[in-house]
């Protein structure tokens, strides 16, 4: 009997950024902090007992560092892929304090709510985002058809991904589940679509 493939959706480790409070979305972008690299260390003992087939990371530096030891434990080489990056914000990259992180947390409202043709100036729409991710979770599908796959990426373009993929997951469920630092969502194959399976420590079943 098969295994069904499972595909776990993390999010990077705490980086420099984060511990500062600055958004960063270009590439390659800050380094883990210490306390990161152990979030990293800590994710991969957590999926220590799957059947992981692949481990793939966007270019950023956080995702390839975050997913580094998860491929170590499994044997594996992390594949870099160039669509899963996060979100490109435009006029708000390298800003901080409560009136920046407020605008772009509205921008991703507006996507969660379906106007995903709205961007920052400079920045993205929700659309090309998606058009960007999906692709590389289509190839991700058909290069793999059974076992876990691991993908590092981002919270925010990934939690728009999976309003897209999975059957059980609309806007209004993931708009207001954040992912922490290396946490996870897992989804697994459906017929030719994708059903999630647990978010972050929420089981959904």
């Amino acid at each position: 009997m098969t295994a069904p493939l499972r595909l776990v959706l993390a999010r990077h480790g705490e980086t420099t950024a984060n511990a500062e409070g600055i958004l960063d979305t270009l590439l390659p972008g800050h380094p883990l902090t210490e306390h990161g690299h152990r979030q990293a260390a800590e994710l991969a003992q957590r999926l220590a007992g799957e059947l992981v087939v692949a481990v793939y990371a966007s270019r950023a530096l956080r995702a390839r560092q975050t997913a580094q030891p998860i491929a170590a434990r499994h044997g594996r080489a992390v594949q870099v892929l160039s669509g899963v990056h996060e979100v490109f914000i435009g006029d708000l990259e390298g800003t901080q304090g409560w009136e920046a992180h407020n605008a772009l947390h509205e921008l991703y409202r507006s996507w969660h709510d379906g106007d995903l043709d709205r961007a920052r100036p400079g920045g993205e729409s929700g659309k090309q985002v998606l058009d960007r991710y999906l692709a590389d979770v289509s190839a991700i599908r058909s290069a793999h058809a059974e076992g876990t796959v691991v993908l590092v990426s981002h919270g925010a373009a990934t939690r728009l991904a999976i309003v897209a993929l999975a059957c059980n997951v609309d806007g209004q469920f993931a708009e207001p589940r954040y992912l922490p630092n290396a946490s996870s969502v897992l989804l697994e194959a459906d017929g030719s679509g994708w059903r999630c399976l647990r978010w972050d420590d929420l089981e959904l079943g």
